[in-house]
C-alpha cells in the first residue's frame, strides 16, 4: 500500500507503480513516459499520485468522482494500448468519453457536458449552437440573422476610428490575429457597438483577442490607436489578467492577490498552497524540505538551481563563469557581461556612481575603467540602443514599460493615495521630495521594504497622524530610522534632537524597570536630574553628538548595575559597607569602575550614601607620540589628489588641529568663513585662519561635496560632510572608519596633535582655538611640561597686533597660524 509520504517524495514513481498492477501488460518505461507528459509540473504530479494511491480502483472501473488528469491519464493509456485500463465513462449517460469535458467533480461527454438552455429564437429548450449579438443562447435552428461580412464591418470600424491607416494592413492585421470565424463575428460586433475599446479604455475589453488586435495596429503605425494603460498602475503594459471586470497586468494582478504566507507572514502572491489549503510564498515553496531534490551532480537534497537533461542540478553544482571586470579588473564572481558594452563587468562596478569623464555628471557607471567612467548616455552605441519610455520620452533602460523615475512616480502614487486616490496635502512635499531624488533606482529599492510600505500606506489612509509621537510608537528598526529622516528632509516632519530624545526614551524605560520604589526614585534623581541635566545644559542651543548620549547612557547603565549588584547581596547604598565596594572595585573592569564611581560620587555629594570612590585623574598620555609621522601624513594629506577632499580634510583636521571625528562631522558650511584672500575656520569660540594649500582644498571641499542620501537635495544641506541619510551629517562611526581606511588613527594622532599644540600655545588660547574645555587644554599643557607663566606678560609688551590663529610651521614650511 502506498503512503500520502511516498506519493510527495516520488509521485511519478508511485502512479507507474500503480498503473502497473492495474495492467501488468505495460511496461514501466512506457507508463513513466505517458505518466510524466500528462502529469505536467510538480504540484500536479503530487495530486495525481494522491488521488490515484486513495482510490486505485478508478483506473479499473472509469467512473467519476475523479479529476481531469485522472481522466487524461487514462485516455493516454488506452491510446498507449492498455487493455487492463478502463476508458472513462460519461456520469450523465454512461457512454465512453473520447475527450475530457469536467463540470464538478464528475467527467461527462460532450452533449451531456453543454447543457440545454431556452433559445433565445424560438423559446424551446435545446442544445445552445451558438450565441447571438446580445450573447443570448440560440438553437441551431434560430441562427443570428446579421447577413454581413464581419471582417467589412471591422475594416469599418477600424478606418473610421484612425483614418490614416490603409484598408489593406487592417486586414492584415485583421487575419493575423483572428483565425476563428466565431470569433470574428463576435468581435466585428463588439467593435461596432464599443469602438472607443480602441483609443484607450481597451481595459474593458470582455475578451483578450481586442488587446491584440489593438498591439497589430499600433505596429502598423495606427496614430490614433492607443494601447491601453492598466487601470491600477496606469502603465501602458501587457494587460494579461482580469479581476472585476477589467484588464489589469501581471504585477497589479499580484498585489491583488497577495496575502500573508502561513509559514513566514509575507504578504506576496502566494505560489502554492499546502495540504490545508493555506497559502505559502514562494521562497517557502522552494525551500520546503519535501520539495528538496536529489542533485545528479552532488547526490544531495537541495534546492534546484537548474535541470538538465541528466536531471536537477543545486546551485552548488551549477557555478557561475568568473570572468575579468571590464572596469576594475578584477577577477570576481558574479561578473555578468554587460549589454552596452559586450564586457563582464562585477556587482560592485554595476552599482557604482561616477562623474562621467566625457560629459562630466553624476550618474552611474555604465562602462569605461574606474579612471575614466561613461554615464549611460555616453556609453551606448547609438541613439536608439535603449528604449523610449512612453510617459516622459527619455531614452535608458525601461522598468514595466516606463523609466525608472516615471516608475518612481507611479509607484508613490500607489503608496502615498488615500482610498479615494488622492495624496494627502502633509504628504506632497514627500512625494515631491522622493520623486526629485537624484538616484531613483535606490528609492524604489527601499519602497520595495516591507516595512516601508506598511508604514507609508497606513500614513496615507490616516490610520495614524504624521508625527514624531506616531514613528516613535512603533518599533525601532532601520526602515523607520531612514523614513523619519526623508520626512524631515522633506518639511513634513520637524527637526529634533534624535540623539537625545532616544536617551530620553531609554532613561525612562530603564528608570520604570525597577521594582523598589525606594531605588527608581535615586536612579530618577540621578538619570533625569543629574546625567540629562547636565548633557543639557552642555549642549544648550545645539545638538547631542553620538557620543555624548553614548557616555551620559553608559553611565546611567553603571548605575544600574551597581543598584543591581546591591539587590543581589541585600544592601542598598546606606548600609553597603566599603569592603565590599572596595572588594567590587577590585573584581570590575577599568570601564565598569568609571562609569560606576560617577554613580556613586553622586551619591555621596547627595548625602545618599558613606561610600568612598576617588576619581582617577588623568596622568597624560600612554600611547606614543609620534610627532614625524603626523608630519609625513599631513604631507601625504595635502599632495595627494587620489584622495577624496572630505577624507583629506577630515585627516588633516586631526592632524594638525586636533579635532575629534564627533567634532568635524558636525561642522557645517557656516564654520567655514572665506574672507579677504584668506579662509577662516570656526572650531571653538575664536577662528583659525586656514594655510594654503589647506584653504584651497576645504573651498574645494565645499564646492564638490557629496553625500550618500538620495533624498533631499544635496546642494542645500548646511553639513560640510553630508552623511547617508537625508538632512543629516556623515556619522562619526563612518568618519573614523574612513579615516582608518587611508592609514590616520584618529585617537593616536589627535593625542600626539594635542601634546605639540600644547607645548606651544597657552592653555586659554588653546581652549579658545580648539574649541576643548579649559580643563582639558590645562591637563595637556601640564603633560606637555609646556610653561606659559610668563604669556600675558610677554602679550602686553607687545606693539598692538591683530589676528587669532594657531602659530608654528610644519617641516615643509606650512604655516598653521599667522
Amino acid at each position: 500500500m502506498t503512503t500520502p509520504a511516498e506519493a510527495i517524495a516520488d509521485p511519478v514513481g508511485t502512479v507507474v507503480c500503480l498503473v502497473t498492477a492495474a495492467d501488468p501488460a505495460l511496461g514501466h518505461d512506457l507508463v513513466r513516459r505517458i505518466v510524466e507528459q500528462v502529469g505536467g509540473g510538480r504540484s500536479k504530479r503530487r495530486r495525481l499520485a494522491a488521488e490515484l494511491a486513495g482510490n486505485p480502483s478508478v483506473l479499473a472501473t472509469g467512473r467519476s468522482p475523479a479529476s481531469k488528469v485522472v481522466g487524461d491519464l487514462m485516455l493516454a493509456l488506452r491510446a498507449a494500448g492498455a487493455t487492463g485500463i478502463s476508458p472513462p465513462w460519461c456520469a450523465g449517460c454512461g457512454r465512453r468519453v473520447t475527450s475530457m469535458q469536467r463540470r464538478g467533480e464528475h467527467w461527462y461527454c460532450a452533449p451531456c457536458f453543454v447543457r440545454p438552455e431556452a433559445c433565445a429564437g424560438c423559446g424551446n429548450t435545446r442544445q445552445v449552437a451558438f450565441r447571438d449579438r446580445q450573447g443570448r443562447p440560440r438553437c441551431s435552428k434560430c441562427p443570428d440573422q446579421d447577413t454581413r461580412d464581419p471582417l467589412l464591418v471591422l475594416v469599418e470600424v477600424i478606418t473610421m476610428t484612425d483614418p490614416g491607416l490603409p484598408a489593406e494592413a487592417v486586414t492584415a492585421a485583421i487575419e493575423a490575429t483572428v483565425t476563428k470565424q466565431a470569433h470574428l463575428q463576435k468581435l466585428a460586433w463588439l467593435l461596432h457597438d464599443k469602438p472607443e475599446l480602441l483609443t484607450g479604455d481597451g481595459a474593458k475589453a470582455p475578451f483578450p483577442v481586442v488587446l491584440r488586435l489593438i498591439d497589430a495596429l499600433c505596429e502598423t503605425g495606427a496614430a490614433r490607436i492607443t494601447r491601453p494603460a492598466c487601470p491600477r498602475c496606469r502603465r501602458v503594459i501587457t494587460l494579461s489578467k482580469q479581476r472585476d471586470g477589467l484588464r489589469i497586468c501581471r504585477n497589479c494582478c499580484a498585489r491583488a492577490r497577495a496575502v500573508p504566507c502561513t509559514k513566514c507572514g509575507t504578504r506576496r502572491e502566494p505560489a502554492a498552497r499546502d495540504g490545508q489549503g493555506r497559502p505559502l510564498c514562494p521562497y517557502c515553496l522552494v525551500s520546503d524540505p519535501v520539495n528538496l531534490e536529489e542533485c545528479v551532480r552532488c547526490q544531495r537534497r537541495r534546492q534546484v538551481s537548474t535541470r538538465t537533461s541528466q536531471g536537477p542540478v543545486c546551485a552548488t553544482c551549477n557555478p557561475r563563469d568568473i570572468l575579468t571586470c571590464s572596469s576594475c579588473g578584477r577577477t570576481a564572481v558574479p561578473c555578468t557581461v554587460s549589454r552596452i558594452t559586450g564586457q563582464p563587468r562585477c556587482g560592485a562596478c554595476a552599482r557604482s556612481w561616477a562623474r562621467c569623464s566625457t560629459c562630466g555628471q553624476l550618474a552611474p557607471a555604465r562602462a569605461g575603467t574606474r579612471d575614466a567612467p561613461l554615464c549611460g548616455d555616453c556609453a551606448v552605441p547609438g541613439p536608439d540602443f535603449f528604449k523610449t519610455c512612453p510617459a516622459c520620452g527619455s531614452a535608458g533602460r525601461l522598468i514595466a514599460g516606463a523609466c525608472r523615475r516615471c516608475h518612481l512616480r507611479q509607484r508613490l502614487g500607489e503608496l502615498l493615495a488615500d482610498s479615494t486616490g488622492n495624496v494627502r496635502p502633509e504628504l506632497q512635499a514627500l512625494r515631491q521630495t522622493l520623486a526629485a531624488a537624484s538616484r531613483p533606482a535606490t528609492v524604489l529599492t527601499w519602497l520595495s521594504s516591507r516595512t516601508t510600505q506598511t508604514m507609508l500606506t497606513e500614513l496615507a489612509a490616516g490610520l495614524r497622524p504624521l508625527t514624531h509621537a506616531t514613528l516613535d510608537e512603533l518599533p525601532a528598526s532601520k526602515p523607520l530610522t531612514h523614513l523619519r529622516s526623508v520626512l524631515v528632509a522633506a518639511g513634513t516632519l520637524p527637526a529634533r534632537d534624535e540623539h537625545f530624545v532616544q536617551l530620553e526614551r531609554w532613561t525612562t524605560q530603564a528608570v520604570a524597570g525597577r521594582a523598589d520604589p525606594q531605588e527608581k526614585e535615586i536612579l530618577h534623581r540621578y538619570a533625569v536630574w543629574h546625567v540629562l541635566r547636565r548633557l543639557r545644559h552642555r549642549i544648550r542651543s545645539t545638538r547631542a553628538t553620538h557620543g555624548q548620549a553614548c557616555v551620559a547612557r553608559r553611565n546611567i547603565a553603571g548605575a544600574v548595575k551597581f543598584l543591581n549588584w546591591l539587590a543581589a547581596r541585600d544592601l542598598t547604598l546606606t548600609t553597603c559597607p566599603q569592603a565590599d565596594l572596595d572588594q567590587w572595585t577590585a573584581d570590575a573592569s577599568t570601564s565598569q569602575r568609571g562609569h560606576t564611581g560617577h554613580f556613586i560620587r553622586w551619591a555621596r555629594n547627595q548625602k545618599l550614601t558613606s561610600l568612598d570612590f576617588p576619581a582617577t585623574r588623568w596622568a597624560g598620555p600612554t600611547r606614543v607620540i609620534d610627532t614625524e609621522g603626523r608630519w609625513e601624513q599631513a604631507r601625504r594629506l595635502l599632495h595627494d589628489d587620489t584622495l577624496k577632499p572630505g577624507d583629506r580634510v577630515a585627516g588633516l583636521l586631526v592632524l594638525l588641529y586636533a579635532q575629534q571625528p564627533a567634532t568635524i562631522s558636525r561642522l557645517t558650511l557656516g564654520h567655514v568663513q572665506p574672507s579677504s584672500g584668506e579662509v577662516h575656520l570656526r572650531l571653538g569660540r575664536e577662528p583659525v585662519i586656514l594655510p594654503e594649500p589647506l584653504a584651497g582644498l576645504v573651498l574645494r571641499l565645499v564646492a564638490t561635496r557629496q553625500g550618500h542620501a538620495t533624498t533631499g537635495d544635496q546642494g542645500a544641506s548646511p553639513w560640510l560632510l553630508p552623511g547617508g541619510r537625508p538632512a543629516q551629517p556623515i556619522s562619526p562611526d563612518r568618519l573614523n572608519e574612513r579615516l582608518h581606511q587611508i592609514g590616520i588613527r584618529p585617537g593616536p594622532a589627535r593625542s600626539t596633535a594635542l601634546f605639540q599644540l600644547a607645548t606651544e600655545l597657552p592653555a586659554a588660547l588653546l581652549a579658545r582655538m580648539l574649541g576643548i574645555h579649559i580643563d582639558v587644554a590645562v591637563a595637556w599643557q601640564r603633560a606637555s611640561t609646556g610653561d606659559w607663566m610668563s604669556y600675558a606678560a610677554d602679550v602686553s609688551r607687545r606693539p598692538g597686533t591683530t589676528g587669532s590663529g594657531i602659530p608654528g610651521k610644519t617641516p615643509d614650511g606650512i604655516v598653521a597660524g599667522p
